[in-house]
């Protein structure tokens, strides 16, 4: 990790209808090789913001800058900048007609435009990295939801993104299944990966976040290390929270 943000996001704002204040003037960044943690109670902008850094919603007011390129100019080109980078949503999204290898490799032939066998090269690999090697030939009727969200994941990684986005990627899923999906996060967390997660675990929060967010009513209200946040918080806020979701 070094000193470069990937992440600059400056004094958002976001209104939804006129009536939702969504986000209220959040300025955060990602450094490099970091792991940025968000938490916070439902309706608090966690996800909104993450949409914001992709482009996917867009901006009242403010500025989000990917890796030098400013995503709320008025003539960028956004597909270009999706292209660098990955996202993992709740929904794992993948195209149920297609295989598991296929889902992987179809944005790497039209996107990155390589060829269908270096795609399936790098497919393979990837499906090895997240443990399910074996079900390359599975569609995902056929794949648990764990193993969705682990082709999800792979998918995202086959563009060698700039910045992964994870948008609670556990959240639909059965308890059993969840640890399957944040160990492939915590692997990719300590290969260096920059990584931007909206998470309600807590576990995997404190193991593999540099730093963590916690947002309420749309305003970041405490921001620091794991280690500070989950063991000396300075906001009152923050503690009620903590102390509502650590048994």
């Amino acid at each position: 990790m070094n000193g470069e943000s990937v992440v600059q996001i400056t004094n958002v704002h976001k209104t939804f209808d006129n009536v939702v204040r969504a986000l209220r003037g959040v300025s955060a960044h990602v450094l490099r090789g970091e792991v940025l943690v968000v938490i916070g109670p439902s309706g608090s902008g966690k996800s909104t913001l993450l949409r914001c850094v992709n482009g996917l919603e867009k901006v009242d007011s403010g500025q989000v800058v990917i890796d030098g390129t400013d995503i709320t100019a008025p003539k960028v080109n956004i597909n270009k900048v999706r292209a660098e980078i990955g996202i993992v949503f709740q929904q794992f999204n993948l195209f149920p007609h297609l295989t598991a290898l296929e889902n992987v490799t179809l944005a790497q032939k039209v996107v990155r435009k390589r060829s269908k066998e270096e795609a399936e090269e790098v497919t393979r690999e990837l499906l090895e990295k997240v443990g399910i090697p074996e079900k390359a030939d599975n569609y995902p009727s056929q794949l648990s939801g764990g193993q969705q969200q682990r082709v999800a994941i792979a998918r995202a990684m086959a563009m060698n993104p700039k910045v992964m986005l994870f948008d609670e990627p556990t959240s639909a899923l059965d308890p059993e299944m969840i640890a399957e999906v944040l160990d492939v996060m915590l692997d990719l967390a300590k290969e260096g990966m920059t990584m931007m997660v909206v998470s309600h675990e807590m576990g995997f929060a404190r193991a593999a976040a540099d730093r963590i967010i916690f947002m309420d009513e749309g305003r970041i209200v405490e921001e620091g290390t794991s280690s500070k946040f989950f063991e000396n918080p300075d906001h009152q806020r923050t503690k009620k929270f903590l102390s509502k979701i650590l048994h």
